[in-house]
């Protein structure tokens, strides 16, 4: 479905089947709201690295409404891909690494 370029040198992708999940079942609330979801991985207001797990980030940008826009990417052998978007009103722990 996507394959975009983040600030920390590597890409994400998703395919249209992931995506259909992530919008049915996961997050419904992300549904048509791909192009922010992109944006909020290009671009991104703050990432962070999962205490649980190295390999994951939180990519977080400002909907504008007192609420982030988070995508969930886990890299693997240098590649990255979504593992969920959703909206939330706070940003979860871990540690920050862009900015620096």
């Amino acid at each position: 479905m996507f394959v975009v370029a983040t600030p920390l040198g590597f890409t994400v992708r998703t395919t249209e089947r992931y995506w259909h999940i992530i919008t049915t079942i996961k997050h419904p609330i992300v549904l048509g709201k791909e192009e922010e979801i992109k944006l909020t991985l290009q671009q991104p207001d703050e990432v962070r690295q999962s205490k649980s797990d190295p390999n994951v980030y939180l990519f977080y940008r400002s909907d504008g409404e007192n609420h982030w826009l988070c995508a969930v990417v886990k890299r693997l052998n240098g590649d990255g891909f979504l593992v969920t978007a959703y909206r939330s009103r706070n940003i979860k722990e871990g540690n920050q690494i862009w900015p620096l």
